[in-house]
Order: structure tokens, then C-alpha cells, then sequence
């Protein structure tokens, strides 16, 4: 049976296309092909059945086999009449909309249960003998806005009577985004989803009405009145310690006995987020639970062990629970601090005006509840007039921490230039480009903007790299011509040309083949390009913030400023934060220090030293292992698992080609490792766990000669130029044209000169 309660928690719901649509279909007649009239009943049940579990609330296990056997038939009348049977138990309302597109409105058959303080999904059955496409829409004298108390934010200032806020004493609406619809599909049977939170405990009553199309709604007229006995809810009282028993943030997912997740994923507020089942709480503050059992798993993040326990909530006013997260690394105590410089705080999933998006307190409590030291929070286009209020040039969010520093910067995303490349501006002192009062002025290719960038003296970067430089091949580096047709770092392979005009290229949100060929072969022509982790969220991952991470070696106290120099000076590693390569040295020279450079006189052995560590659980996730590197997640240590071991590889890498392997076992044991290498040129190497971790470079220049390890990657790199100029010049405006052609034929003769330099290989 679907249990429809959840509790409230923190602003109002929206929904965004989550890999299902609704698809409106003409009217089926009995004389329509069965399978014809059978397809799209199916996929919205398919759609259905998506929006349950989306919202936390599955159908039944077993009423799901039953509905997938039900649809394997071949008569659509009795499918549907089996399918209704099935979910009849949960319907609230059932709608008739006969020829003329009336309403005849009638009490369905699901229990009328509420808890205080949550949500509950209720489905609404629509027979559609008119069928029409028309919208369909729902009232109550007794809905409003639904204000529980919270440690989050103080109660609203209210226009309502004291009649009216008492009558008022639920929230209905019907679930209408995405895979939802809030128009009909014109199907004879199809279902809608109503939501109800309630503020009050007790018995309370509801009118319900239902309107099709531009039928004014009155909820006197053909409603249905229904009693709801609402459970009171009880207070959970959350004593959250770290590792070091300080107070702290935490990860939890509540879940009862049936899997439901709790508080609600549909009517959440701010700064809980709809699409993710975990919520972040700080020590001291609270959950509202309805009396039962339930599951906590609550964890700090990838450098935390997750841990479970079990709740039994009794009927009372007020509980206690403590929680205990237990660290299984500390990077920070080693000197490593972490940081993901791609977040955002509006578009892609974010709530239902993704213009404005969410205010720095919901951001806030996502990087501290992933126990990152740092978040870059980038506006960008669908933002950037709304959220650029919250930017304070090289100042944090006042919302900062002494160990969690919140800083606003910019993506230059759905500008005139993102065709060329998405860039990663950090530590701006401006985001208004001269001259420029709105985006549509700005360049519309990415040079003119990174100068602009460098003029402030902040780190330049590109997102999510491997977008549009796609391969087929998964060796690195290979010599596959991309077709540099997208928005990640494409336009790279012409500023690179341009002397410190570029620090980084990002990586950890795309397939790492395609963000790391590139960027292997601009290293192995003599560029010094740094690395740096980001997640994109919620846009390529909405899971969590810090799925990519910078680790940076760093002094207390913190700083943002320190944390972007050290990514430009290359003093990091990237990292999934579940794999470790601290300490990176060549000849006792560590990563970052001395330009990360060594100088040595004639061929040589070198001595490479590193701090490797990593934690997997003992059993294999072959649903992760098996995966295509093209498919998400992109980085994960359960790719570089060896078999159904619990061993991963450590490599060090001359000139992109690994030369020496060590296997660490990840129980997140700590190893010092050692590897001597011939030298016979000057090269730059790293160190990886693939595709879970990468270092920065070290630069070993052999008699003061640069690095020009490879023809082939000089010849790769001219090879990318004329791709990227195809792509990308017939999207340059005609003013900026003869700038841009001539940015371009800069970088082919540096790339000629280069390949006459470079080694043969």
C-alpha cells in the first residue's frame, strides 16, 4: 500500500524534468490498435510510478509487480480496469470529466491520514471520457500557506484574519512538475498527484474541488468534503558531535520502516533541497517525526564513515538524539584542506524560480553539511541579475566559518562567450565587464573575458572540461581529434597559448578521459596548466556539493585568496575526497613549492615520494564498476577497485604514461610510498589513483631544457585549433572576428614551433 506521510521541513517545492515526461496523447477509442492505445497509458504509470519514488514515497513493492504484470496485457480496457484495482487503495478523489468536459467529483477509497508538520501523497484518479488536454487544477477555502515553527526561520508576517488562519490549516496542491504534468493527457484513465501538509493536529475537515481548463474553480460548488484525522508529531531534538567532540553538521536520511523518507521530499523549504533524500542539521536543531520506527543513516561526507541507527519515536512532545560521526581521514590535520570551486545557487534544480534561486544560508549548510573548507558559489546566466547581490568581491559570505569559508564568484555560463567554453572566474574583485550593462554585451568568446579576469588578478579557469572534446577511446593520453563542439574546455587549446592566461582546466564532472587528454597534452608541450576538482552542483550532480574536490596544502588560519593561489600554484590534488595523494614530492621538492620545479644535471634517477590512502567498503558495487566511463559517476574509486578486491592502484605518471604502480588496500590505512625513476629528459609528472584522485605536476627540467616530451601532442594540440576554429568562429560576432582569427593563428604557430621542438615519439 502507498503510505503517503513525510514531515515538513525548512521553502516551497519544485520539481525539474527528472528523466520521465508526461506525454499527452488524443483520446483512445475502443477502436484504436491496442498496443497503440496501451503505449501511453503505460508510460505515464511508468511517469507515476517515477514521481512516487522521486518524492520519497514508492508504491508498494508488490502493488508495483502486480501494475508491470497488469500492463504486459493486451486489452486495454482491462488493463486499465486491473491498474485502477490495484491503486484504488490510494486514491483520495476521483474525478469524472464527461463529454461536455463537466465535473462529477466522488470520495475515493484511501484512508484520510495526515501528520502534523508533514506531507502526504494522495492520488487522484481522472476518468476522461471527454478527452481532453485541458489543465486540471484543485481548491480549498481550507489551503494556504503552511508556516511550522522551526529552528530555521521565524514565523512570517501574516495579512490573514484570525478566521482565516484557522480555517487555513493545510496545504493542498496537485503535483504538476516534471515527470509530472499539470495538463491532461487525454487518456480515458490517468492519475494526478495531490499533496496535503498539514499545521494543525487532530480531526480537520477539507472542501475539494476540481476544475478542468478555464473552468473557474469554486470549492462550493461539486466539492467533496473529507475528515482527516492528523497525527500529531513529535520533536526530535538532534545532539550532533564530530569526531573530536565538537559540535557540528551532518548528512541524515530518515527513513521509516517502508523506506519512506522523511521530512518530505515534496513540500520541503529552504535550506533543504527536494532532490536529495539526506538533509543537513546542525547541533542543536530538530526533525519533526510522526510516532514509529524509523532508520537515521547520517554521515560528514567522503572523509566520514556512514553509520546507522535506529529510532523508535514515541508518542511525546519531545525526543533526544544523539549522533556521532566518526572521521575515517582528517586531510585538514595533515595540512590538507578541501574545496569545490562549481556550485551554484540557482538554475538546473533549484526550485521553481531558477532565476533567483536560493539565498547563501542554503548554500551554507551544503558545504558545511560535505565538510568542505571551501565553496565557490558561482553565479551565472540564469542567476546572474538576482544572485550577483550576494557577491562581495574578495570578501566571504558572512555566513563563513572559521573552517568553511562560503565565497561568491562567477561562472561565465549563458553568456555570449559559452559556446567557446565555460570559464571558472575565483576571487573577483568585479563581475561587471567594462563597459557592459548587460550579459548580451559581453564577448562572445572567451579570450577578451579572461584578460578581463587576469586584470583583476583572479584564477581563470574551465568547467566541467570534458564536454564537446569526446572520444571513443579510454587510453590516456590518446591522439583521437575531439570535435570540440561543446561548452567545456575547448577554446583551452587557444589561451593556453597565451602566457599565464589560464591556471586551471576543472575535473570530476566529466569523463575523465576527455577532461584529462587534453590536458595531458598541453603539459607534454611545455604548459603548466594546474587541475582543480568541482561538482557542478546541482547541475551535473545534484547529489551532494564535493563529489569533485580540490585538496589544497594550506596554513591556518584560512583564507579563499590562499586557497585560489594555492590552486594556481599547483600545491593540490584533485580528489572523489575518498582517495588521498598527499605530500607529492620529487627530490624532496614538494608539490607546489619552488614552481613545483626540479632542476638535475644530465639523465638521471629521481626519487618520487607520496601519502596515499583510500577507502572502499569490502564488497564490490559492480553497478558502479561495470558502468562506461562516459556514464556517471564520472570519478569514483570504485573504478580503480582491481577485480572484487578491496586494492586499488597508485601510478606515477612520466609525461601522461604511467611507469611505475604500487597497490594500496583501501581500508584507509595510511601509505608512504616510494618510487625511484630514470630520468633521461625533462618531464612532468604526477601521481593518480584512476579515476578516484590526481595529483598536480612536478616539473623536472633536465639540464634547464623545457619540456617538450611529445611531437604527437604538439601535432594533437594544431590538430585542435582548426577543430575548435570550425566550431567556434561562426558563433564569434563579426566585430570580434578579425581578433579572434588572429588569437587563433597564434596558437597554430606556437603549436608548429612546439612540434619542431619536441621529441619524436
Amino acid at each position: 500500500m502507498l503510505r503517503r506521510t513525510w514531515l515538513l521541513s525548512v521553502t516551497p517545492l519544485l520539481l525539474i524534468a527528472a528523466g520521465c515526461s508526461r506525454i499527452r496523447q488524443p483520446h483512445v477509442s475502443s477502436a484504436d490498435d491496442s498496443s497503440n492505445a496501451l503505449q501511453p497509458f503505460a508510460e505515464h504509470i511508468r511517469c507515476l510510478e517515477t514521481t512516487l519514488e522521486l518524492l520519497g514515497q514508492p508504491l508498494d513493492l508488490r502493488d508495483k509487480a502486480h501494475i508491470q504484470n497488469a500492463l504486459g496485457g493486451s486489452q486495454p480496457d482491462m488493463v486499465q480496469r486491473e491498474v485502477a484495482r490495484i491503486l484504488e487503495k490510494d486514491v483520495i478523489a476521483s474525478v469524472d470529466i464527461n463529454a461536455e468536459s463537466q465535473v462529477d467529483l466522488r470520495i475515493g477509497t484511501a484512508q484520510p491520514s495526515l501528520v502534523q508538520g508533514g506531507a502526504s501523497v494522495f492520488l487522484v484518479q481522472i476518468n476522461n471520457r471527454a478527452g481532453t488536454t485541458s489543465s486540471l487544477s484543485v481548491a480549498s477555502p481550507n489551503s494556504g500557506p503552511v508556516y511550522i515553527p522551526s529552528t530555521f526561520a521565524a514565523e512570517p508576517k501574516s495579512q490573514l484574519t484570525a478566521q482565516d488562519v484557522s480555517e487555513r490549516w493545510a496545504d493542498i496542491s496537485l503535483f504538476n512538475a516534471p515527470p509530472m504534468s499539470s495538463h491532461l493527457s487525454g487518456s480515458p484513465l490517468e492519475y494526478a498527484v495531490l499533496v496535503i501538509s498539514s499545521r494543525d493536529a487532530g480531526y480537520r475537515t477539507a472542501k475539494l474541488s476540481f476544475a478542468v481548463g478555464d473552468r473557474p474553480l469554486d470549492s462550493s460548488i461539486k466539492a467533496l468534503t473529507i475528515p482527516f484525522r492528523v497525527t500529531p508529531a513529535t520533536q526530535i531534538d538532534l545532539h550532533i558531535l564530530d569526531s573530536d567532540g565538537e559540535p557540528t553538521t551532518a548528512s541524515l536520511i530518515v527513513q521509516d520502516e517502508k523506506g519512506r523518507i522523511f521530512p518530505s521530499q515534496a513540500k520541503r523549504l529552504a535550506p533543504d533541497f527536494y532532490f536529495q533524500p539526506q538533509v543537513y542539521r546542525h547541533d542543536g536543531e530538530n526533525l519533526l517525526l510522526p510516532p514509529g520506527d524509523y532508520t537515521i543513516t547520517s554521515t560528514g561526507g567522503p572523509e566520514y564513515r556512514t553509520a546507522t541507527q535506529k529510532l523508535h519515536v514515541a508518542n511525546v512532545s519531545r525526543m533526544d538524539l544523539p549522533i556521532r560521526l566518526e572521521r575515517w581521514i582528517d586531510p585538514a590535520a595533515l595540512g590538507w584542506f578541501s574545496g569545490d570551486d562549481h556550485i551554484h545557487p540557482a538554475g538546473c534544480s533549484h526550485y521553481e524560480n531558477p532565476t533567483q534561486g536560493v539565498d547563501p544560508r542554503s548554500m551554507d549548510r551544503q558545504v558545511q553539511g560535505e565538510h568542505l573548507n571551501f565553496g565557490a558559489v558561482l553565479v551565472w546566466g540564469p542567476c546572474f541579475y538576482y544572485q550577483k547581490q550576494f557577491f562581495r568581491g574578495r570578501s566571504d559570505d558572512p555566513s563563513s566559518t572559521l573552517d568553511s569559508l562560503l565565497h561568491y564568484d562567477l561562472e561565465v555560463s549563458g553568456f555570449p562567450s559559452s559556446h567557446a567554453g565555460h570559464l571558472v572566474l575565483l576571487n573577483l574583485q568585479s563581475l561587471t565587464f567594462r563597459k557592459t550593462e548587460r550579459i548580451e554585451q559581453w564577448p562572445t568568446w572567451d579570450l577578451p573575458v579572461l584578460r578581463w579576469a587576469k586584470s583583476q588578478n583572479a584564477a581563470t579557469g574551465f568547467a566541467h572540461s570534458g564536454w564537446g572534446l569526446q572520444v571513443h577511446s579510454d587510453t590516456l593520453p590518446n591522439y583521437e581529434i575531439p570535435p570540440f563542439d561543446g561548452i567545456g574546455a575547448n577554446e583551452y587549446i587557444v589561451d593556453v597559448t597565451q602566457p599565464g592566461l589560464v591556471d586551471f582546466i576543472s575535473a570530476g564532472d566529466t569523463p575523465y578521459v576527455w577532461e584529462l587528454n587534453i590536458w595531458y597534452h598541453t603539459l607534454n608541450v611545455g604548459f603548466r596548466t594546474r587541475l582543480s576538482g568541482e561538482t557542478d552542483f546541482p547541475c551535473i550532480y545534484d547529489e551532494r556539493v564535493g563529489q569533485g574536490r580540490t585538496y589544497a596544502k594550506l596554513r591556518r588560519p584560512l583564507s579563499f585568496t590562499s586557497f585560489v593561489n594555492a590552486v594556481k600554484d599547483g600545491a593540490a590534488y584533485v580528489s572523489d575526497g575518498r582517495s588521498h595523494l598527499m605530500n607529492f614530492a620529487v627530490n624532496g621538492v614538494e608539490v607546489g613549492t619552488h614552481n613545483s620545479q626540479i632542476n638535475i644535471e644530465g639523465p638521471q634517477t629521481v626519487n618520487v615520494e607520496v601519502l596515499a590512502t583510500a577507502m572502499l567498503p569490502e564488497q564490490s558495487n559492480s553497478a558502479i564498476d561495470e558502468l562506461p566511463y562516459n556514464q556517471r559517476p564520472y570519478w569514483s574509486l570504485e573504478r580503480a577497485r582491481i577485480g572484487t578486491t578491496r586494492k586499488v592502484p597508485v601510478e606515477l605518471i612520466v609525461n601522461g604514461q604511467p611507469v611505475a604502480k604500487q597497490e594500496i588496500v583501501a581500508d584507509g590505512s595510511m601509505h608512504k610510498l616510494k618510487f625511484a625513476v630514470p630520468l633521461k629528459k625533462s618531464s612532468w609528472m604526477a601521481v593518480r589513483i584512476l579515476p578516484s584522485s590526481h595529483t598536480d605536476p612536478i616539473f623536472a627540467l633536465v639540464d634547464g631544457k623545457p619540456i617538450r616530451a611529445s611531437r604527437r601532442s604538439a601535432i594533437w594540440c594544431l590538430k585542435g585549433v582548426d577543430e575548435a576554429w570550425k566550431q567556434k568562429s561562426r558563433l564569434i560576432s563579426p566585430q570580434e572576428l578579425q581578433e579572434a582569427k588572429q588569437a587563433y593563428e597564434h596558437a597554430r604557430q606556437v603549436y608548429r614551433q612546439l612540434a619542431t621542438e619536441s621529441a619524436n615519439d
